[in-house]
């Protein structure tokens, strides 16, 4: 039974599924830090959780890349929150499993900011 188990998990780790949960980064190419990063499937107004908090520091600073949590491939509408409180939304965001990272944002993408 344990071998099965150990087969089990070593195919799991393996898969194209499980590869690709571990590939879905998001990086921060804009010049500031982003302390909450929220998503919504595109048009729903249903964010989820605060993707910075799958952080060490709970942010993600200039050029630094965070891993994404229960996001799957998709068009999402972005919300974030920079360190000196300015709140941009990003609408559409293409999401993908493939590549080095699910997306990026950089200054040129924050075009709705309060």
């Amino acid at each position: 039974m344990t071998r099965f188990a150990l087969a089990c998990a070593v195919l799991f780790v393996a898969s194209p599924a499980g590869a690709a949960e571990q590939r879905m980064l998001f990086w921060n190419l804009t010049t500031d830090t982003i302390t909450n990063l929220v998503m919504a499937p595109a048009g729903t107004g249903a964010f989820g959780p605060n993707q910075c908090a799958n952080d060490r520091d709970g942010s993600v600073d200039h050029d630094e890349r965070l891993r994404l949590t229960g996001i799957q491939p998709g068009r999402y509408d972005v919300r974030l929150t920079q360190k000196h409180g300015r709140v941009c939304t990003i609408p559409g965001v293409e999401v993908r499993a493939e590549g080095r990272v699910a997306f990026s944002l950089a200054d040129e993408d924050l075009k709705d900011c309060k």
